[in-house]
């Protein structure tokens, strides 16, 4: 057993050589790899730690700054709408006949009792003659029955007659008087409607095209076809806008605070500008406020009345942008608007601190007032915001501000601070 042993070992002894030789090998092998890359790793460091040794301190960073100003202000509610005019008449003939004059130009401006229509009189002018002849009629008959009601007094006073006879004698006269009255009343109806054969513009206003032509029959009625023409006034001109359910609860509110009066006990304040038009140029007033909310729009029907500045050019129908104060003034911060942020619906500026170090705002922000941003609490009358770079701002940066100047002559006049090349 012995000698077996010895015999392995010997085996083993004269295999040890190769076998090492393999495993240095291996070795080898494996550890070359992570050699390689600590080396690489320690290259990295050593130049990373010169670069870091040798750069300078970076200067601050130039950016564009805007003052905020502080001063009373409204906030404005808007609303769209369409001019409506005050007075508008559908033109429709009261009396059948056949038209013979036409006494306007289409889209002309008329007056109350200007001639529109003439309709053939005649027929009317005869009817009206035969009641006049009946009233004369009836009138002689009343003379007659008064002379002989007269004649009977007389004789019944002396008992000449019987009083049955006076009797028929009084009737007699009283017929003859309701006679009269009712010749008189046809009198008054044909005259009226002699006097629908000239169909005059009940109102002030333009007035459209003829939609009936001379020679053609006309006849009184309420559908469409009976419409020779219509007039609408031009000036004054009403905005009929809806207001809608928030807005007018947040009146009602303010109201019962005393903050802001109503619109149904006073003459709320209102302008109006058209679709090409900007700040609202004409003025006017909330007259009405309907009487209840329309709950398939859930708005309320509000008019504004204001003078037509172009009578000749501006009529109904026209798409309007309506403006009133939606609250009592009071005083708020102003600036660009665009010098504010937003994230996830948060509102907030970067503001330079008197070591010229940045510091975010969070801002409760309202609508917009001559042209800049109301903004209600986060800045300050006089505090620097700023308007350029705001994607490269970090909280405690230091910052060189350069103050920006409004434009001026209509012309971008402004004192920019450089840009990189990165951002160009």
């Amino acid at each position: 057993m012995k000698k077996n042993n010895s015999f392995q070992s010997r085996s083993r002894l004269q295999q040890t050589p190769e076998t090492l030789t393999d495993l240095d090998n291996k070795a080898v092998a494996v550890m070359r790899p992570l050699f390689v890359w600590l080396g690489l790793l320690l290259l990295l460091l050593t130049e990373i730690g010169c670069k870091k040794a040798s750069a300078p301190q970076q200067a601050p960073l130039p950016v564009n700054v805007l003052t905020v100003i502080e001063k009373e202000v409204n906030e404005w509610d808007e609303f769209t709408g369409r001019l409506d005019p005050v007075e508008s008449v559908d033109i429709r003939p009261r009396v059948s006949g056949y038209i013979t004059e036409i006494h306007f130009e289409a889209g002309a401006i008329v007056k109350k009792g200007d001639l529109l229509y003439v309709i053939d009189p005649r027929p009317y002018q005869a009817d009206f003659d035969r009641a006049a002849a009946e009233v004369d009629r009836m009138d002689a008959q009343l003379k007659l029955a008064q002379i002989e009601l007269n004649r009977a007094k007389e004789l019944r006073d002396k008992n000449t007659i019987s009083a049955s006879e006076f009797d028929q004698k009084a009737a007699t006269f009283q017929g003859s008087a309701a006679a009269k009255s009712s010749a008189e009343a046809a009198k008054n109806a044909a005259a009226l409607n002699l006097e629908f054969t000239q169909i005059k513009s009940p109102i002030d206003g333009r007035v459209s095209d003829q939609r009936i032509t001379v020679g053609n029959l006309v006849q009184p009625g309420a559908g469409p076809e009976s419409v020779l023409t219509t007039v609408v006034s031009v000036d004054p001109i009403y905005a009929k806008v809806d207001a809608d359910e928030n807005a007018v609860l947040k009146y009602v509110k303010l109201s019962e605070q005393g903050k802001r009066v109503s619109a149904r006990t006073e003459k709320i304040p209102a302008w109006v500008e058209l679709g090409n038009e900007t700040d609202f140029p004409h003025e006017g007033y909330v007259d009405f406020v309907d009487n209840r909310l329309d709950p398939s729009t859930g708005t309320v029907r509000a008019r504004v009345v204001l003078k037509n500045w172009n009578p000749n050019l501006i009529t109904p129908g026209f798409f309007v942008r309506t403006r009133v104060a939606g609250a009592t003034p009071y005083r708020a911060a102003l600036i660009a608007d665009k010098v504010i942020s937003s994230q996830q619906g948060l509102k907030y500026a970067f503001v330079v601190k008197s070591d010229n170090t940045i510091e975010r705002r969070n801002l409760e922000t309202g609508p917009m007032f001559e042209g800049k941003r109301i903004v209600k609490t986060g800045l300050k009358d006089g505090e620097k915001v700023v308007s350029t770079r705001l994607q490269l701002l970090q909280v405690g940066m230091k910052v060189q501000p350069i103050p920006e100047e409004a434009p001026a002559g209509g012309a971008d006049a402004k004192k920019s601070a450089p840009q990189s090349k990165n951002e160009k």
